[in-house]
């Protein structure tokens, strides 16, 4: 090749300064096809001979003079300090930014230095091109072979990098899959690297190429993934490296770098035990481990005062203003000292919630009565029950000794009772039995009025006991003055079968289908509420509403100040025996002779739920809302709870007594129910569980005098 054809096929070309980066740019179509290159005969693929490109390099003409001239050495200058693009380049490389960074003194001089960086260049691709040769494509191998074998990252970024600003459209960047590095100094189509295969640099100064190759040869990857790769998604498609889209800068070592600081040292204590008041008590427990100051901190008192009111504290209320204080049974929040040991209070308390979930309970039977015992009242101190025998017994809820017995007995001595047998469901771990039929004199009481008939209901608050009989009259009781009677009511014709009051009034059923409603402290009549076809069995007061369950199938909602039914509660089959209303007066629960518990709105009369598994009628209801349960007793000689939030049945205790349950009522520890074998079962799941007497109210005697008073007991295990 003659210089002068040479010096025609070498275009002159502006050298820029590396601190001027070109933006990448998307490809762009040229509007007609671009007339092909006519290039030299003999013009072969590949890269050209060594003592071509010797001749190449040593013949440089001067496009001024256009006299052959030898390259000339350039300027080596000290790296700058702001290039730092490539650190991790190989040491021959390094060397590009300083050429490129050389002062152009004339249109000759920047000649020489395109040719001799231009051939640099493409050894360098050439040497790395060598190397990889032997590595795998990220393209099948086969079937979709890419013409450009893999290269570093860093030759990609450097290799790319536009020498010319001027701005030119092409055809497509792609080239057919036979193509191979074609190395020629008049034109060459550009084509971007992908992954680790080397670009082909446009020769002829085309501006903005790599950037448009880079941008087409990243849609037909993703067009490929998107085609032939089913988990193409799950790839990790880097970003644009030039304009720094999509490059993650998050350090692995990021996390180690931060502060880490104790909030037990850093905070004051009184802060810091703040804070841990709003864990759960397992995440208290595992904090009490970390260190000495947490441990401190987690098991302060205030702490888990706080936690204890929150997984057994009831939610506060809104109750009638007249309502009465009676509490049946015990509320286990304690005594309310400023010494309490909250902590195991609140481990007590999940003791006995599993004790529940696992009916694991032991059974306590108090035998003393003559005759079926048909109610039951009860608190922390004493258990009150009322028989057919006309009289109401009293006793120690500790010792479980009968104390006092109101009322003159039916019978000169009691019925034979039945023998226990044994259950199909969980059985309980032990059985003790108190039998108190012969009392001293001293217990019996011979009050001036008594009942003369069954003891059908009963209940009592601090100040007074009222009781209902199957002698049609209702006594009031003075419990501060040792169980004095106060007087006698008279306002049915028919046994009374239930009692309710407050502070202000007293609300009866009976047998004659009535509802009387009378006053507490003068005990005169105020309405009789009428509208039911059949006996009315149970009542519940609540302000001034009332519900009642007849057998008739139907509750009944009433307005007490104008003696109304305000609303009307239905079951789907037969009468209603049993009624419960919440101390919000929201819900009203009632079963009956279909073997079924109904939970009504009282507001709308809306049916919520249904509460199954009796398979006989369903005596008795009570509800603990306190504790979220309701128990029921049946003719099936089944006792069985319920979760009233979810429905479903937490204890099933059947077979524990020989005959009908009359009545029950429960605690948070206790189920205590009434029998027609004439025995008051004590179901008590905290018997011999350490830590109860913390939960209680009142104090507890010693226990070397407690273990002399129950030792009567008699234990069959």
């Amino acid at each position: 090749m003659d210089e002068q054809n040479l010096s025609t096929h070498l275009p002159l070309r502006r050298r820029p300064t590396i601190f001027s980066r070109v933006r990448s740019r998307s490809i762009k179509m040229s509007s007609g096809p671009e007339k092909p290159v006519a290039r030299p005969a003999g013009q072969c693929v590949g890269p050209l001979p060594e003592e071509e490109q010797k001749d190449v390099s040593d013949n440089v003409l001067d496009p001024a003079s256009n006299v052959a001239r030898t390259p000339q050495t350039p300027i080596r200058r000290k790296p700058r300090a702001s290039f730092s693009g490539f650190s991790h380049a190989v040491p021959d490389f390094r060397t590009i930014p300083k050429r490129m960074a050389s002062q152009r003194k004339s249109p000759a001089v920047a000649n020489d230095f395109y040719h001799n960086d231009l051939d640099f260049i493409h050894q360098t691709v050439q040497s790395a091109h060598e190397k990889s040769t032997d590595e795998h494509s990220m393209w099948d191998e086969g079937s979709h072979p890419h013409p450009h074998p893999k290269a570093p990252g860093w030759l990609r970024r450097c290799v790319s990098t536009t020498f010319r600003h001027r701005r030119r459209t092409f055809d497509s960047p792609s080239r057919p899959a036979t193509a191979k590095w074609i190395h020629n100094d008049t034109c060459c189509i550009p084509t971007a690297a992908i992954r680790a295969s080397p670009p082909t640099l446009p020769e002829n100064g085309t501006s903005g190429a790599a950037a448009r190759a880079a941008a087409a040869a990243q849609n037909e990857m993703l067009d490929y993934l998107r085609k032939y790769k089913k988990d193409w998604k799950d790839r990790k498609v880097r970003g644009d490296a030039e304009s720094g889209v999509g490059i993650d800068t998050r350090s692995a070592d990021m996390e180690s770098t931060m502060a880490r600081r104790d909030p037990a040292c850093e905070l004051p204590k009184e802060l810091f035990t703040h804070i841990l008041s709003y864990l759960d008590a397992p995440s208290l427990i595992s904090s009490e481990l970390v260190s000495r100051q947490w441990y401190s901190s987690a098991s302060d008192p205030l702490v888990w005062k706080q936690i204890f009111h929150s997984d057994f504290r009831p939610q506060t209320q809104t109750t009638p203003e007249n309502s009465s204080d009676f509490q049946v049974g015990g509320r286990g929040l304690g005594n309310a000292q400023p010494d309490q040991d909250w902590k195991r209070m609140w481990k007590v308390r999940k003791a006995l919630h599993q004790r529940w979930t696992d009916s694991h309970a032991a059974a306590i039977y108090l035998e003393g009565h003559y005759d079926s015992v048909y109610c039951v009242q009860f608190d922390e101190d004493k258990i009150l029950t009322g028989s057919r025998d006309r009289t109401i017994r009293i006793w120690d809820a500790r010792t479980y000794r009968c104390t006092r017995a109101l009322g003159v007995p039916a019978k000169s001595h009691p019925v034979p009772l039945p023998p226990l047998t044994g259950n199909s469901g969980p059985r309980p771990f032990t059985r003790l039995f108190s039998q108190q039929f012969k009392m001293e004199a001293k217990s019996m009481v011979k009050p001036p009025l008594y009942h003369v008939g069954s003891i059908l209901c009963l209940q009592y608050d601090d100040d007074t006991m009222i009781t209902g009989s199957s002698d049609c009259t209702c006594i009031l009781w003075d419990i501060k003055a040792d169980w004095k009677p106060i007087r006698r009511v008279r306002y049915h014709k028919a046994g009374v079968l239930d009692i309710c009051f407050d502070k202000k009034h007293v609300v009866s059923c009976s047998k004659d289908t009535t509802v009387c409603l009378w006053d507490r402290q003068t005990g005169e009549q105020i309405h009789r509420l009428s509208g039911h076809r059949g006996p009315v069995n149970a009542v519940q007061l609540r302000g001034n509403l009332a519900v009642s369950a007849s057998g008739d199938g139907v509750a009944k909602l009433w307005n007490l100040v104008s003696g109304s039914c305000v609303k009307e509660f239905p079951s789907k089959d037969r009468g209603m025996a049993c009624v419960e209303f919440s101390l919000d007066s929201l819900t009203i629960f009632a079963g009956g002779n279909d073997q079924v518990i109904y939970q009504f709105d009282a507001s709308t009369g809306e049916l919520l739920r249904e509460f199954r598994g009796h398979s006989d009628l369903v005596r008795s209801l009570h509800l603990d809302s306190a504790n979220g349960r309701v128990v029921s007793g049946s003719y099936d000689t089944s006792v069985r709870a319920y979760d009233i939030r979810t429905g479903n049945s937490i204890v099933e205790l059947t077979g524990w007594t020989t005959s009908w349950i009359l009545s029950a009522k429960l605690d948070y520890r206790r189920i205590i129910a009434t029998s027609q074998d004439g025995r008051a079962l004590v179901i008590d799941f905290g018997y011999h569980l350490p830590g109860t007497e913390l939960l209680e109210q009142h104090s507890r005697p010693e226990m070397s005098s407690l273990s002399d008073e129950v030792a009567h007991l008699k234990v069959d295990s």
